[in-house]
């Protein structure tokens, strides 16, 4: 759904869309640009199909402006986006209710949980992890792509980092909905070891 659909859904009416393109548009972005938000909407509206037309709006305003801040601070950029969310609702009067739906669903990408019963989270959650079973050579971009947004770290700093992400991650089922399980799940798991042994090996060329 489009920004300004979905803000016409919820009863607003909004002009943020193009400070929305300038925040993605950051020159230290390679992952987290405007193409990763839109495919997040994109994914997170085909789990949600089946749901009412106000909360797949909620959802597609949650997907476009969940990394609107990004500055490689994990837990600040997720805080800073929800309330870059919060006050651009205000401004295209967009009721209080969806505004604090849309901030919570934003803040559940801190830990990527949120209850199970949570349909627009698991929507929005699943979507932002899609990545993850992409194919090959589309996961390789998107690893490099957040190693080079992490570029002031140094390899070994950033290995042992990436290592325990990594190690993480495949501890642990990554996807909350059986859709998006059997869409992603095993390519991801494949893309996420192989990354791994990459790590452990020691290599620093990023591929």
């Amino acid at each position: 759904m489009e920004w300004r659909d979905a803000i016409s859904t919820l009863g607003g009416a909004s002009a943020a869309w193009p400070r929305l393109e300038a925040r993605y548009g950051e020159p230290h972005r390679r992952y987290h640009t405007l193409a990763h938000a839109a495919a997040v909407v994109r994914d997170s509206a085909w789990l949600a199909a089946g749901l009412g037309a106000t909360d797949r709006a909620v959802l597609a305003v949650a997907a476009w402006t969940h990394d609107v801040v990004y500055d490689a601070k994990p837990g600040e950029d997720e805080r800073a986006s929800a309330q870059w969310a919060r006050e651009a609702l205000q401004e295209a009067k967009v009721g209080e209710a969806h505004i604090e739906r849309v901030e919570a669903l934003i803040l559940t990408t801190i830990t990527h949980d949120a209850p199970p019963d949570d349909l627009l989270a698991t929507a929005l959650l699943d979507a932002d992890l899609a990545i993850l079973g992409a194919p090959k050579e589309l996961y390789a971009a998107y690893a490099h792509g957040v190693r080079e947004e992490y570029a002031k770290y140094p390899d070994d700093v950033w290995r042992a980092g990436r290592v325990a992400v990594l190690e993480r991650m495949l501890s642990r089922p990554l996807y909350r909905s059986e859709a998006a399980r059997t869409r992603w799940a095993s390519r991801a798991a494949e893309n996420l070891a192989a990354e791994l042994t990459h790590w452990r090996g020691g290599r620093t060329d990023h591929r």
